[in-house]
């Protein structure tokens, strides 16, 4: 009899509790953004008195239509409070709260690049002690409609636990902002790989784009659970070819390997320089032969790889070790049981799956090795390679065979933005394009629209959004083409029109081998820098030089440029000038010569007989030969001195 009254207790609590709700980004430890008003609120039964108390000041509200709200009066900056939230039934609270400046840290992977995957990981973490910084990330939801609340979060205090699994990005950024001003710092983690910037756009962010108006009508009597299935089924249909068209699967795991390819790893298997791998999604065969003694064979054994893009089964000596579906950005790690190492020679073999984007092995050199005991050997360097499946370029992927956040515009603003919309913040960082390079004219119109519509949310005009402009990626061009890239981050540059923005660039930052450059310091550092200036009223510099004007000559063309600080130079070991292409009235690029004729110009050269029209600089995916640089060490951005049409003009999504 006891045993069921506590259980119905038990029940009648849990009713209670279900009752009433406080919406899930405020919790203990939270930063709150000082000097605003700061709504709280929830849900709960008509009816029902809730009670605030917050600063020794009390305050009061009825549930009204399920829901209760409660706006805070402004405060200074300060720490260690508590709120106090109270009903006749329940009493909740909150501790260790601080004011201070609360930034959102958005966009796709590159924002969402965790601490423990950039550069000095190690190092990083263990200094990770501020307890003036807290974190907090909002949960991957895609949604039909705007949510209520989101499903989960607490706010955590940065230490060398919850450091780790932090955007990078955000964590540096926010650092050097606490570093530099004292001021407690709340980091929003709302991110989400691979999506494009619709995807976070609420509704009214359209007007006048009918393509998207279209999308969200139809969006409106979607059954997206259903579509998800659908697009399973398609997927799994289509993925089945990985399997009955690979030459070498049940034969390559455990074989010879002469006349295969060479690639050195890690990297992404299009920068191999064999035209092939170019544009291959597939099946890809890796294989490496390490040496081992008897002692080093009988110990315990773990194979790391780092993540894979985007399967991978692996196999030692044609013993299968381990394998990983679907997941790009996830580390493998494989216990090697007694038995599969020998004495000398030892086969690793890898089969990845590639489905869309880049394939390969592509992380951190210090993540590819096999450890036995206590010795650890490198496998970073050259592997042999072979294509098992090539995917008919005819026949990609089939359009709605992976439902996800870029299915729809706006499923990601349902499900991750509309439920914290009242929570203030002083600004926002933004890290993301990539997924948008294909249709760079149409995100002119799009990143403006976005800067608009999150200040419409945050109803806050003025609000400061920093972003960044795309990193170097892929190998360099050996002939001047047009370039989607390069228009993505003409979009992102022209957007400086907006009012309190500011851009920083990474285009000396990335990588030939990885889309995710792993030097998030830099890039955090220079966003905290544009932050340090424009928002902090701070005297320090972040502004890259930039094209001004031009002057036509007979056979060259003298470029004027700002931000130049103390003068512009290459950085070169002979002090060439690199990164410039010129075009005559037949629109025809060729690689020019350039030199720097004053601190803030540079003269650019055509070739003999060509009048020169249109000179272009750092207009690639990869702009590795530019190496033009200010005084502060910021490298000139990308630009253009023609409006001519673009590869992408006319590109819009459907």
């Amino acid at each position: 009899m006891r045993f069921f009254f506590l259980l119905f207790f038990t029940f009648l609590t849990q009713v209670v509790i279900a009752q009433f709700s406080v919406a899930k980004i405020f919790s203990s430890n939270m930063i709150l953004q000082r000097d605003v008003d700061i709504p709280i609120w929830g849900w709960g039964k008509n009816g029902t008195k809730v009670s605030v108390k917050y600063q020794a000041q009390p305050f009061s509200t009825t549930i009204k239509e399920g829901k209760w709200e409660i706006l805070l009066p402004k405060k200074s900056q300060g720490s260690d409070y508590q709120i106090n939230i109270s009903t006749p039934d329940t009493s909740i609270i909150f501790k260790n709260i601080a004011l201070g400046d609360v930034w959102l840290c958005a966009g796709q992977s590159n924002m969402e690049w965790m601490v423990e995957k950039s550069i000095n990981a190690t190092k990083e973490i263990q200094n990770a002690n501020y307890p003036n910084i807290r974190f907090f990330e909002v949960p991957h939801k895609i949604a039909h409609r705007p949510v209520k609340d989101i499903e989960e979060g607490t706010w955590l205090v940065c230490d060398t636990n919850a450091v780790r699994q932090f955007s990078g990005v955000g964590y540096f950024f926010g650092r050097k902002i606490h570093n530099e001003t004292q001021t407690p710092i709340g980091l929003l983690s709302d991110n989400y790989g691979g999506t494009v910037v619709e995807a976070w756009m609420s509704p009214n962010a359209f007007e006048g784009m009918p393509n998207f108006q279209k999308q969200i009508t139809k969006l409106a009597t979607t059954d997206l659970d259903k579509i998800k299935k659908e697009g399973k089924t398609k997927f799994d249909k289509w993925v089945r070819l990985f399997e009955t068209e690979d030459k070498g699967f049940d034969k390559w795991q455990n074989t010879t390997y002469t006349g295969w390819d060479e690639i050195e790893l890690p990297s992404i298997w299009e920068t191999n320089s064999q035209k092939q791998y170019a544009a291959l999604d597939g099946v890809v065969w890796f294989q490496k032969e390490i040496n081992l003694t008897q002692s080093e064979a009988n110990e315990p054994a773990l194979l790391s790889l780092g993540p894979i893009d985007d399967s991978d089964i692996t196999w030692i000596n044609g013993v299968k070790v381990g394998e990983m579906h679907n997941r790009y950005n996830k580390d493998r790690k494989y216990k090697i049981r007694k038995g599969v190492l020998k004495e000398g020679k030892n086969s690793i073999v890898i089969r990845v799956e590639d489905y869309i984007g880049g394939g390969g092995i592509y992380g951190s050199p210090s993540k590819l090795f096999l450890k036995m005991g206590t010795i650890k050997k490198s496998l970073v360097g050259t592997w042999n390679l072979k294509i098992g499946y090539a995917v008919d370029r005819a026949k990609p992927m089939p359009m709605g065979a992976k439902f996800g956040p870029n299915s729809f515009a706006t499923l990601l603003y349902n499900g991750m933005i509309a439920p914290i919309q009242k929570f203030p913040i002083k600004g926002v960082i933004w890290y993301q394009g990539e997924s948008n390079a294909y249709r760079a004219y149409e995100y002119k119109s799009l990143f403006l629209n976005w800067i608009r519509d999150w200040r419409r949310l945050w109803k806050n005009d003025k609000m400061p959004i920093l972003w960044v402009q795309l990193a170097n990626y892929q190998q360099p061009q050996t002939t001047p083409e047009e370039d989607q890239w390069a228009e993505l981050r003409e979009a992102q540059m022209e957007a400086l029109s907006e009012p309190n923005t500011a851009m920083i660039t990474a285009i000396d930052l990335g990588s030939a081998k990885t889309i995710h450059p792993l030097n998030k310091q830099d890039v955090g550092g220079r966003l905290a820098q544009a932050a340090l200036k424009e928002v902090y009223g701070q005297p320090v510099s972040y502004k890259s030089p930039r094209y001004l004007s031009a002057k036509k000559k007979r056979n060259c063309i003298d470029i004027t440029f700002t931000d130049v600080s103390d003068g512009l130079h290459p950085e070169s070991k002979f002090g060439y000038v690199k990164g410039f292409r010129i075009a005559g009235k037949d629109k025809k690029f060729y690689w020019a010569k350039a030199k720097i004729i004053a601190p803030n110009k540079i003269r650019v050269f055509a070739p003999k007989g060509m009048h020169p029209i249109s000179v272009r600089y750092a207009w690639e995916i990869n702009p590795d030969p530019a190496n033009i640089y200010n005084s502060e060490h910021l490298p000139l951005l990308p630009f253009r001195t023609d409006s001519w049409k673009l590869s992408t003009q006319g590109i819009i999504r459907e």
